[in-house]
């Protein structure tokens, strides 16, 4: 009887592990990619510019509206601060272009077409 007793003892005992490692552990809190973008570390003043939006890994070397941003590539701030690109254009350089048909940034930035940037494709038949 005592060999039945610890055998059922020792049952209940791997049922009750196998069942605490077979429940899936919650998953981390998730941030937000979006929330990422406003972060506070690289915010800015007229003052503070020059130290925050100059350090390594920060986002841009422009204080626009309390944020550091890159004047050459950000669509709201294209060449200057609340300098926003218009639908369908995107940033190159400082300048708002359309990527489909500028025979300078046709596809992408600085991909320069030969003849003619259609669709965004150089030469495009």
């Amino acid at each position: 009887m005592a060999k039945i007793t610890v055998f059922l003892f020792l049952l209940v005992a791997l049922v009750v592990v196998s069942a605490a490692e077979a429940s899936p552990e919650p998953l981390p809190a998730r941030r937000s990619r979006f929330l990422l973008t406003s972060s506070s570390f690289y915010s800015c003043s007229k003052k503070s510019a020059a130290a925050v939006c100059l350090a390594v890994g920060s986002p841009g070397a422009t204080c626009c509206g309390g944020r550091c941003v890159d004047t050459g590539a950000s669509g709201e701030h294209c060449g200057g601060c609340n300098k926003a690109c218009k639908h369908g254009r995107s940033c190159c350089g400082g300048r708002c272009v359309d990527l489909l048909s500028d025979r300078d940034n046709c596809g992408s930035c600085s991909n320069q077409c030969s003849n003619k940037c259609t669709y965004g494709f150089c030469d495009y038949a």
